[in-house]
């Protein structure tokens, strides 16, 4: 009889884990991202500020800006279009290598396409990292990005 308890028991708590990880798996697969522009900015600079504060202490800013929602302001040196139809905005100063890479969200993706090389934009987005590179230029890259005309 002592036994049978155990094994019910040992049941119910393994259903009752199992529904909640599947609970859990359900809510996760069907989340919605919150939109980008109706966040919050935790910081707000210029392309070339953030650049500059990067390259001096990459450790430093990565710490503090990785995973924020950032407001940068600055000029439209390149508008890419992948071959998904997806647009990315590269902020900076066309004679520099280095450049912020905004890889726009896909509900304001089209606000990219009226863009034109050397307007001057702000782009927020969440930093997702620095990709350093002496010869090639260096990249802030910020992703899920929405632009506000200035």
């Amino acid at each position: 009889m002592k036994r049978k308890k155990i094994i019910l028991w040992s049941l119910g708590i393994l259903l009752l884990a199992g529904s909640a990880g599947g609970y859990y798996a359900w809510k996760e697969y069907n989340r919605q991202h919150r939109d980008t522009a109706d966040l919050k900015a935790d910081y707000s600079a210029s392309a070339l500020s953030l650049l500059e504060e990067f390259g001096k202490n990459e450790q430093a800013s990565h710490t503090r800006y990785l995973g924020k929602v950032l407001k940068v302001q600055g000029q439209v040196k390149e508008l890419l279009k992948d071959e998904k139809g997806f647009f990315s905005v590269v902020l900076g100063d066309s004679t520099a290598m280095s450049s912020v890479r905004c890889s726009m969200d896909s509900l304001h993706n089209q606000e990219a396409a009226s863009l034109l090389k050397g307007d001057k934009v702000t782009v927020q987005g969440i930093c997702t990292g620095y990709n350093a590179d002496e010869l090639l230029g260096s990249d802030l890259v910020l992703t899920r990005s929405v632009i506000f005309k200035d």
